[in-house]
């Protein structure tokens, strides 16, 4: 498989597991005041998934501009 077919599908995954990080966000903020103990550990992985996720589209886009 090629960079760029290998960074694609990461990026599908990461976009899979940051939007369900957004979705967990999401519910928990509709739960509240119930479980608002768990906000900094649901934020913070949702942080890491889209961080993670952009980190790999931006090597995309370099990979596909050279």
């Amino acid at each position: 498989m090629s960079d760029v077919a290998t960074l694609k599908a990461e990026i599908k995954k990461l976009s899979a597991k940051a939007m369900q990080a957004k979705m967990d966000l999401h519910d928990l903020s509709e739960e509240l005041p119930i479980n608002w103990q768990s906000i900094p550990d649901v934020a913070r992985r949702a942080h890491q998934a889209f961080s993670e996720l952009e980190l790999k589209r931006a090597a995309l886009k370099t990979l596909e501009t050279v």
